[in-house]
């Protein structure tokens, strides 16, 4: 058995050797990311893209956070994106928005991003981001400025709360009916998951019903809220839609399989074509998310199992006007948790496996590069790259979550990485984000994003 396993591995590791030939010779080398206008200029071949996905093979990683802020600036500045959409909660997201846009800050005391895990957005790398977009708006008239939004559905308390602040301010009387229909879900707003789980064990009824009948509500009179305030009436519309998706979500999370996955993908999708709907014919977006999110899903495991995410969404409904860009990296640091809920700490991550794509990306010895296999120059490497990259390899996904003892069962897949993405992102060596301390630092303005 032992000599099996060698003659595997040396297998192994002979083929991603003769992949490696070939990434190397289609590899640009990318500059580090702190030279953002070199680094993102590299990019500029996917300006004409109505949506880039931009994705992270951790959420805990420093260059993925910084190469996707250089490539963001880029595309916002030389090619009109004006749209930040990121894998994140809608409210908090729009304390960002109202930070980065100039508009009047939050009333709520909740502060952005308090929720775990909170290293994934309250970090520095993503701080540096904010205040340059910030500062770039602010040269600009406010219907030309770009917004930072929020795509995920994890937000049940927060978006209940955002209805019945805006129906408190324009319409008491709908705001009273708000509160009796939510009140199915308030004693659970805190805790969704508790919510969940009393119903899978008959314990408490859906509120579903109440759910989409408070939106149905909301929603039939549009007309006289949007002539108050169209953009408070956009942000109060999506939050009860949040609601109904998130009142499912944690209702179906229990059952196991597809169903929540699916759920969550399907809305983050919906939320990012309101997004562009409302934008109008010029809107154009840049996507943050996971890997796991902005790969097309039909080209790996996940897929073959029955799961859809907002990159195969997109590819479905944008065409090649969707550009879906990977990122890897072989080892280093990253920020993540032993568990769900726990504490951040800083982890070790293994070089890759014998089988993987990044052992294949590491053999071929070039630190920061971008591989094109969809607009770079060339029909014939085009044509050699995609057919190199068409067999299924394992590929590392770490989440918030990182588990190095049990690295293969809990963090690898097989994708067919010429299907999954476009192009991709390498470090060959990363290290984790920075996490901010609470608070607003002395001297910045009472809109500052991160609260309180």
């Amino acid at each position: 058995m032992p000599d099996d396993v060698g003659l595997l591995q040396r297998t192994q590791v002979a083929e991603a050797e003769a992949l490696a030939a070939i990434l190397r010779a289609h590899a640009e080398k990318l500059p580090p990311p702190e030279r953002s206008d070199q680094f993102g200029a590299l990019f500029n071949r996917f300006g004409d893209a109505r949506v880039v996905l931009l994705g992270e093979a951790t959420h805990g990683t420093s260059e993925f956070y910084r190469a996707r802020a250089a490539i963001t600036q880029r595309l916002i500045v030389e090619h009109g994106f004006n749209i930040v959409a990121v894998e994140a909660d809608w409210p908090d997201a729009a304390h960002i928005d109202r930070y980065v846009r100039h508009l009047a800050p939050a009333r709520e005391a909740r502060a952005a991003f308090q929720r775990f895990p909170t290293w994934m957005w309250r970090n520095e790398e993503v701080l540096a981001f904010i205040d340059w977009l910030r500062l770039h708006n602010q040269r600009l008239p406010a219907e030309r400025r770009a917004a930072f939004r929020g795509l995920d559905v994890y937000s049940l308390g927060a978006s209940i709360e955002a209805v019945l602040r805006y129906l408190d301010e324009v319409d008491p009387n709908a705001a009273a009916g708000a509160r009796r229909r939510y009140g199915c879900l308030t004693p659970w707003q805190d805790e969704p998951a508790e919510y969940g789980r009393a119903v899978l064990y008959g314990q408490k009824d859906p509120c579903e019903e109440k759910t989409i009948e408070q939106l149905n509500q909301l929603l039939a009179h549009r007309l006289d809220y949007l002539r108050q305030d169209g953009e408070a009436f956009f942000d109060a519309a999506q939050n009860a839609r949040i609601v109904r998706a998130a009142e499912r979500y944690y209702r179906i999370m229990y059952r196991g399989g597809s169903e929540s996955w699916n759920l969550r993908d399907r809305h983050m999708f919906d939320t990012l074509k309101a997004l562009l709907e409302a934008g109008g014919p010029g809107a154009k977006a840049v996507v943050w998310a996971h890997n796991s999110h902005i790969g097309n899903a039909a080209a790996t495991a996940m897929g073959w199992q029955g799961e859809f995410n907002i990159g195969e969404l997109c590819r479905t409904a944008f065409g090649e006007d969707a550009a879906l860009i990977g990122f890897g990296t072989d080892r280093g640091t990253v920020a993540a948790a032993d568990d769900w809920d726990g504490e951040m700490r800083v982890k070790t991550v293994l070089p890759a496996r014998p089988d993987s794509w990044e052992l294949a990306f590491r053999k071929a010895g070039v630190t920061r590069s971008l591989t094109d296999w969809r607009r770079s120059a060339g029909a014939a490497a085009r044509r050699q790259l995609a057919e190199a990259l068409a067999k299924p390899r394992q590929e590392r996904a770490i989440g918030v979550i990182y588990r190095p003892q049990s690295e293969f069962l809990s963090h690898y897949f097989e994708a067919v990485l010429a299907d999954q993405f476009d192009a991709y992102v390498w470090f060959e060596e990363t290290h984790a984000v920075t996490p901010l301390a609470g608070g607003r630092p002395h001297g910045m303005p009472d809109t500052y994003p991160f609260g309180l």
